[in-house]
């Protein structure tokens, strides 16, 4: 008996049936709406599309499609195959899928959610690089039915795994939000403390253009002498995070933009505009990446990477990024971005405050770090302890 699992104790013995989805249910999709819709339609009931965050919801009008239980699913792009179990009176665009169950007396919509949350995502197809999963594929995704001769136990097995995985799911999003305030308070009260390091008096600091104190690199380094710890692709930048470098892929051939010791590498392509590092080592990049390197001897190159990752420099970053599809920093409007030098008439009392707040900013960095790498961490650990006794729950005994 100890070697049963849960599912064996909670099935004890009976049979499970495996049906195609679109035996059981009603697949349907959604509805165009344009911007336009949505503001002529402003109202109550919300609009779900292919986005995850904010539960999916995109805008609300004053009409709705569907009134009660259901279960929705992603069809196109990033998110396609994420499925989300609805209630209410709501609308849904033509990029997502409706699951509407035929008959309640044999299936439970939860029960449902959580076994496609498993599967859905294995029928995904991305051919031609845009990921989909559509009706015609969903209503082929088998769903175990326990007990298909009994469906008064069949639905008491079916809302045991639903109690059971309802409360695991409560329990690791009340964590998450908890890890997730904590982590943004940190956040928060070191961003506060870089303003007020970074905020001088007047007469104290001499404003110099980027471009007056640094330049980019134009040293090249051959990719014979660039390996994972020292080749740094946009993907592989993580703002804060030296010493962490551990790049999957390196070039084959060619020369690329080299970085030494003291420049500071920012990205240049979206999303990674807000990432930047110290370099503490000598290796190469690409065009993603940016290299500045310090060319004025008065200036702490520790004191310019605090500067620049600072958020002013993001949004000053960001605000001047070119391009539609995938913007790049504007690389002229970057070396005119604003360097507070302190104290600029006196060399050895400039570095001397530039060096006493790197020393602060830096002990915030390293607290930082750890809350920034542990917190995620915890976050991921909990999340897969989640889905580990979920994919218990939900380990029927597939037919031969």
């Amino acid at each position: 008996m100890n070697e049963l699992s849960f599912m064996d104790k909670l099935l004890d013995g009976v049979e499970v049936e495996w049906k195609a989805l679109g035996e059981v249910a009603t697949l349907r999709r959604g509805r165009v709406m344009s911007k336009g819709y949505f503001i002529d339609n402003a109202g109550d009931y919300p609009v779900y599309s292919s986005q995850t965050a904010n539960n999916g919801m995109i805008g609300r009008i004053d009409t709705f499609d569907f009134d009660g239980e259901f279960i929705s699913w992603t069809t196109d792009g990033a998110n396609a195959g994420t499925v989300f179990y609805r209630t209410g009176k709501f609308s849904i665009t033509n990029v997502c899928g409706l699951i509407n169950i035929n008959n309640q007396s044999n299936l439970n919509y939860k029960y449902l959610f959580y076994w496609l949350s498993i599967v859905a995502k294995n029928h995904v197809y991305s051919g031609m690089g845009n990921p989909k999963l559509m009706s015609h594929q969903v209503e082929k995704i088998p769903i175990p039915i326990p007990c298909p001769d009994n469906p008064e136990k069949s639905l008491a097995i079916q809302a045991e795994i639903v109690r059971i995985l309802d409360a695991f799911t409560a329990m690791t999003t009340e964590l998450t939000t908890e890890l997730t305030t904590e982590f943004n308070l940190r956040k928060k009260q070191y961003n506060h403390y870089r303003d007020q390091l970074l905020r001088f008096e007047e007469g104290e600091v001499e404003w110099k253009t980027l471009g007056e104190v640094a330049e980019y690199s134009k040293t090249r380094i051959s990719h014979t002498k660039l390996f994972g710890s020292n080749y740094v692709g946009v993907e592989s930048l993580l703002q804060n995070r030296a010493g962490k470098i551990d790049s999957t892929r390196t070039p084959d051939s060619g020369n690329l933009t080299q970085y030494n010791v003291g420049d500071t590498l920012i990205g240049n392509i979206r999303p990674y505009l807000k990432k930047i590092w110290h370099a503490d080592r000598i290796g190469g990049t690409n065009g993603d990446v940016l290299v500045v390197h310090p060319t004025d001897s008065a200036l702490n190159p520790r004191y310019l990477y605090q500067v620049l990752a600072d958020d002013k420099f993001f949004e000053y970053n960001m605000q001047h990024a070119k391009g539609a599809k995938m913007p790049r920093g504007n690389k002229d409007k970057i070396m005119e971005y604003k360097i507070p030098v302190p104290f600029s008439d006196n060399p050895e009392k400039s570095l001397s405050e530039q060096a006493c707040i790197v020393a602060i900013l830096d002990k915030f960095d390293a607290l930082t770090n750890s809350i920034s790498e542990g917190l995620p961490r915890e976050i991921a650990l909990r999340r897969k302890q989640y889905e580990f006794y979920r994919d218990q729950l939900l380990n029927f005994p597939r037919p031969s």
